[in-house]
């Protein structure tokens, strides 16, 4: 399998996945303002969405958007315990999790994140939207350690990259400090650490 990848953006959930479910995958990173890919391809000829994340199986077959990457990576290994069995409650907990980040957070951050091309009334209402969806999440981690349940799965890779570009746009977590805790405890997961070290999000330690 090969991951078409861009640093810090939602294709870090995947990366993250592929590393804790202990898979066996190349990677190659993407320039998304040019859409080129690092050995010099057209990335809208490994696909016609021309974006990432991408995920390009064996067979030659691609899997675009996100949540439904992460759900194939995690069934891929089940032992990795990163989703419920399919026809289960909890397993349509994760996926209504991975639809509320995709819907809810994912999409308001965009007028943020490509300031240039936004107003300043949309970027207003996205951090109002932002504001009220990290309440809302908060509450819910209150109530248990991740997202859909006692056990980490796969909703939480994906919200963790999503919410972690708060500090892109200026977005000040304190007001949110359950949100803010449970961050760092993804980010020290060696997984995550492995992904963005890969990335160039984080520094390798020093030899």
């Amino acid at each position: 399998m090969k991951l078409y990848y861009s640093p810090g953006a939602c294709s870090l959930a995947p990366h993250i996945a592929l590393i804790e479910a202990g898979l066996e995958f190349d990677r190659e990173q993407v320039d998304l303002r040019a859409h080129r890919t690092a050995s010099g391809s057209e990335l809208g000829q490994v696909h016609g969405k021309n974006y990432v994340p991408i995920l390009e199986l064996d067979n030659g077959e691609c899997l675009t958007e996100g949540p439904v990457i992460l759900q194939y990576i995690a069934d891929l290994q089940p032992d990795a315990g990163l989703i419920f069995r399919p026809g289960t409650m909890a397993r349509y907990r994760v996926q209504e999790w991975l639809c509320f980040v995709a819907s809810e957070l994912h999409k308001p951050f965009i007028p943020l994140l490509t300031r240039d091309r936004s107003s300043s009334d949309w970027q207003q209402w996205a951090t109002a939207t932002l504001g009220r969806r990290f309440e809302w999440i908060s509450g819910q981690l209150w109530e248990r350690p991740w997202v859909a349940g006692d056990h980490y799965t796969v909703a939480d890779t994906y919200l963790f990259v999503v919410t972690r570009w708060s500090a892109a746009v200026g977005i000040d977590l304190s007001p949110w400090p359950i949100l803010r805790d449970y961050q760092a405890r993804i980010a020290n997961r060696p997984g995550v650490v492995e992904a963005m070290k890969a990335e160039g999000l984080v520094q390798a330690a020093a030899a």
